[in-house]
């Protein structure tokens, strides 16, 4: 071995056993058959073969990067790499500017490769558009979060986006017996004992690394040298403790503003929402433990309580409020059981979603029909102008009838017998259904034409009028506080009293 040999080696000693490990071709990617398998978009790359510009997008740990430099490699392009999170605008004119000249000088291509992409700013992704449009660079990016959300749709436009999956637990595995075999670049130069608490082991490791290669391989190196130093100069038994002290506890896969956040917080609403309780727990706990704002699920949790179950179980959006006021007062860890008791019960409560569907049509009607005028017998008659205009004639107040009610139409002309409450089949808007379908048929009847209908109280005096009553009859359109000042100087005026009214009223 020469000194530039043994030079090279000695870097490669010093690196990360998952760095070390990176496929040397697309031969020896473990995975993502859905891309590379035969007839799919990777699986026949070769020199002079053209590749769009790509949006990788995938967890941590499952090769994107590995794949966007094999791709370059397989094609024989020129690869640049760069990261968002030390890069902008400047990194990319040099690349774009050097890509330029050895393509007309040389006939080379230039694949460049945006680690992160979607922590690029918005400008800074705007920078690419003329460039991958005309094919001056071959565009790779990689990012963990959806590209709908990270970036930018004119990029998009000319991109294909390929979905990267984490690995399954079988390709997992093959990595790490790979990595123990491998004497040049992997553990094999220092073989473990072949025991047969080996496999299992081995699986421990593959599970808590949840799908990402880069971990496994970074936990079996750790557990590796834990069991070398242990066992000094003889040869090294992993066992079961050099394993768990590798893990040191999982670590939960979860971005409170990334795409696993938004994910799991779907689950959690959608679990309520189907009733099971177990899932809602479950998915709620995921994000506390994963470091997750638990106001951010109270919130959740109060907007859930209309939405989805509304007036079917009205204690429920109570239960919503006062768990977040029992959280503010106690805080974690005790308040984990706040927010369990609450889910539970918002889980197992009757379901109703009228309040979405009446606010969204109501709100239909609003926009087709813009603002209609308000009836004239619906406005407020405070003042002597409005009174003039016929403000409040021919107001019904409902408490002059039995029941507290009269058959009336309060919409506007326009929307007369129209309905945007329908109660749900469930829970407490059940009962609710005959008396909405009972109001909905005397107000049809009242706006036919023929005798009044019945349910008018009788006077309360019997007999002509009192000078000053019939004041009253005009003012119960008015505001609270004129209908209150009408009435006592009413009052005052049919006993010949002054009329001197409290202070506090003027």
């Amino acid at each position: 071995m020469d000194l530039f040999s043994h030079s090279a080696q000695h870097r490669r000693t010093n690196q990360p056993l998952a760095e070390r490990m990176r496929p040397r071709s697309l031969e020896e990617v473990v995975g993502q058959d859905q891309l590379l398998g035969p007839g799919k978009i990777l699986g026949s790359l070769g020199p002079g073969r053209h590749v769009p510009s790509l949006i990788l997008w995938g967890p941590p740990g499952c090769g994107k990067t590995t794949l966007a430099r094999l791709i370059g490699q397989a094609v024989r392009a020129e690869v640049v790499v760069l990261s968002a999170v030390d890069s902008g605008v400047k990194e990319v004119r040099e690349v774009v500017a050097t890509a330029g000249h050895k393509r007309d000088e040389r006939g080379t291509r230039t694949l460049l490769f945006i680690d992160e992409i979607h922590r690029f700013s918005r400008a800074q992704q705007d920078s690419l558009l003329p460039h991958v449009e005309r094919g001056t660079i071959t565009l790779i990016g990689a990012t963990t979060e959806n590209p709908s959300f990270g970036v930018v749709a004119a990029l998009l436009s000319r991109c294909r986006v390929l979905r990267l999956s984490a690995l399954t637990e079988s390709s997992l595995r093959q990595l790490a017996e790979a990595a123990l075999r491998d004497p040049e670049r992997g553990l094999g130069q220092r073989p473990l004992a072949p025991t047969p608490e080996l496999p299992g082991l081995l699986d421990r490791l593959v599970a808590a690394a949840e799908g990402d290669g880069r971990r496994l391989l970074t936990l079996l190196e750790v557990a590796v040298e834990l069991a070398r130093a242990a066992a000094g100069d003889g040869e090294a038994v992993l066992g079961e403790s050099h394993v768990l002290e590798a893990i040191q506890g999982k670590t939960l896969l979860y971005d409170k503003v990334g795409d696993e956040h938004y994910a799991v917080i779907s689950a959690f609403i959608k679990s309520l929402r189907g009733t099971d309780p177990d899932a809602a727990v479950y998915w709620m706990t995921r994000m506390l433990e994963a470091g997750e704002d638990p106001r951010f699920l109270l919130r959740r949790m109060v907007i859930f309580a209309s939405e989805d179950v509304g007036n079917a179980d009205p204690a429920a959006l109570g239960v919503a409020v006062s768990a977040l006021s029992a959280f503010e007062l106690v805080g974690l860890p005790e308040g984990a059981l706040v927010l369990t008791q609450a889910a539970v019960y918002l889980a197992l409560a009757p379901k109703s979603n009228r309040a979405l569907t009446t606010y969204a049509a109501a709100r239909k009607a609003v926009m087709e029909h813009g603002a209609l005028p308000v009836p004239a017998k619906l406005r407020n008659a405070a003042t002597a102008l409005g009174r003039q205009m016929g403000h409040g004639e021919g107001y019904k107040y409902p408490h002059d009838f039995a029941g507290a009610y009269v058959a009336e139409d309060y919409l506007p002309d326009a929307l007369r017998g129209q309905r945007f409450f329908e109660p749900a089949d469930s829970g407490f808007e059940r009962s609710w259904a005959s008396a909405c379908a009972g109001c909905g048929r005397r107000r049809q009847a009242a706006a036919r034409p023929g005798p009044r209908p019945p349910g008018r109280r009788p006077s309360r005096r019997p007999g002509r009028r009192p000078p000053g009553r019939q004041a009253l009859t005009t003012s119960r359109s008015c505001s609270s506080r004129s209908w209150i000042l009408a009435r006592l100087r009413a009052f005052f005026v049919a006993r010949s009293r002054p009329a001197v009214i409290p202070q506090g009223l003027v």
